[in-house]
């Protein structure tokens, strides 16, 4: 049995194929010529980047790095929600939410440099804290 020819060479048979030989047209694709579907590594990389930063900004201390973090993460997940719009990837959930938390990582790493809440605050050794009182707690049970 003949291939359609392609001749605008767009991937895809200028008329329908009668491959079975009934005397209808068969609708299904080549497999050989759609895409296998796969997550976006921008979308990915970008909700890491983005906790990571949140992280950071909620260490108090690291504050300043967690903010730079936040942004990248917020870019490189907006540039995955651009890479999802194709039909084969996938990501979109992760994108956006690499977005939010790569946001809200910046705004609140501006309010813990500005000095507005309690906590975080750059000014504080807050994670030995924090170890120091979970010793406290548990120094008697183990």
């Amino acid at each position: 049995m003949a291939r359609p020819v392609d001749a605008d060479g767009d991937g895809r048979p200028d008329r329908p194929v009668d491959i079975d030989g009934d005397g209808r047209p068969d609708r299904e694709p080549d497999p050989a010529l759609t895409k296998k579907p796969r997550a976006s590594l921008l979308a990915t990389l970008g909700l890491i980047v983005s906790v990571v930063g949140a992280l950071f900004v909620l260490s108090g201390t690291l504050a300043g790095y967690g903010i730079g973090l936040g942004a990248v993460g917020a870019v490189l997940a907006v540039l995955g929600l651009i890479a999802t719009r194709r039909r084969h990837v996938a990501g979109k959930t992760d994108a956006l939410i690499g977005v939010a938390v790569g946001i809200a990582a910046v705004v609140l790493g501006v309010v813990a440099m500005t000095g507005q809440f309690d906590w975080p605050t750059t000014d504080g050794e807050w994670v030995g804290r924090f170890r120091e009182w979970l010793d406290s707690q548990f120094a008697d049970r183990f």
